[in-house]
């Protein structure tokens, strides 16, 4: 358990802090967002979600040895872990499917999205999220506490108890689970294809455009891979209580799966200031506005302090580099 606390705690840190970051350089440039950013933004969005709702009771939990809340703060837990574990999944799906239409089209010619189009989306995304999580509290379903009784979830053991919950356990593993997981994979495959044909017109001269392509796509493909490989242990665990019941694994092997998932919030805003020129140059400009923030307002350069401030919020919001600005 101490291991747990000493990984968990400075992943849930870095994953609030990272995400932060990314809603924070997004709010400062709200009309230099392309339509497709919006995704990234709402991926953020159920990162931080699930840091602030649900970390802070499993870290207490952890150093506690047992589940400190009761049934209700349980209830709660599940929930939250439903609207945003669905709700992230379905985005990664929907990037995927959003880099595949507009891969290997020119950008003033291929296919585009308008930001009322991927407002809607993002808005279906969150309403698909929250009746997959509320089904439990209509009575299909149910939640209840891991294994190891630091944190709840949908009750995978009880898949053998009743058919109600084993047709809900089924069809939440098909349609917020495989379904997603698939049309990730066919978004990739489908773009990996594409750009194989492409790439003779590449050598013919659009060769920036082709590289800006692969890049994007690379770190999409990061992204989306990396949500499955933290989530994979945990969804074999899931299984296998489904089948062979909670007490058929030690209690630690069965956290360890669980720790790994929930760190999958805290990578992303590493790979977008890998992969991103414009985040890192974000990232740089609002740490001068904060320490510009930080002095008193006394004359620097021919500015005053109020002044530095002003110029630094413009330029983070008409940051808008291109064409090698990277987005999803």
């Amino acid at each position: 358990v101490d291991g747990g606390n000493e990984a968990f705690v400075p992943s849930s840190v870095l994953s609030v802090l990272g995400n932060a970051a990314v809603l924070v350089t997004s709010a400062l440039r709200p009309t230099h967002l392309k339509a497709p950013e919006l995704l990234t933004v709402n991926l953020a969005v159920t990162d931080i979600g699930m840091a602030l709702s649900m970390y802070p009771l499993s870290i207490a939990s952890l150093f506690n040895h047992a589940w400190i809340g009761g049934d209700s703060s349980c209830l709660y837990y599940g929930l939250m872990g439903m609207i945003f574990s669905t709700a992230s999944i379905v985005t990664l799906a929907v990037m995927g499917l959003v880099r595949y239409l507009v891969t290997g089209n020119p950008p003033r010619t291929g296919n585009k999205f308008q930001r009322q189009t991927i407002t809607m989306v993002i808005s279906l995304i969150w309403l698909y999220s929250g009746l997959w999580a509320v089904f439990p509290l209509l009575g299909w379903g149910g939640y209840g506490p891991e294994p190891f009784g630091v944190a709840c979830s949908v009750d995978w053991a009880s898949y053998q108890d009743s058919l109600n919950h084993s047709t809900f356990i089924m069809s939440l593993s098909i349609f917020c689970t495989f379904i997603p997981c698939l049309l990730i994979l066919f978004s990739y495959s489908g773009i990996a294809w594409k750009l194989h044909k492409a790439y003779q017109s590449i050598q013919n001269g659009n060769f920036n455009y082709g590289h800006i392509e692969r890049k994007v796509t690379l770190m999409a493909v990061l992204i989306s891979s990396g949500f499955i490989v933290a989530w994979s242990p945990y969804v074999v665990l899931s299984f296998w209580y489904m089948f062979q019941g909670k007490a058929s694994l030690a209690p630690l092997v069965s956290l360890l799966p669980c720790l790994f998932a929930k760190g999958s919030t805290a990578y992303n805003p590493f790979i977008y200031y890998i992969f991103r020129r414009s985040f890192r140059l974000q990232l740089r400009q609002l740490r001068g506005l904060i320490c510009c923030s930080a002095q008193p307002d006394t004359p620097s350069r021919g500015e005053t302090g109020e002044e530095g401030r002003q110029t630094l919020r413009s330029d983070l919001r008409q940051t808008n580099i291109t064409p090698t600005r990277l987005w999803l």
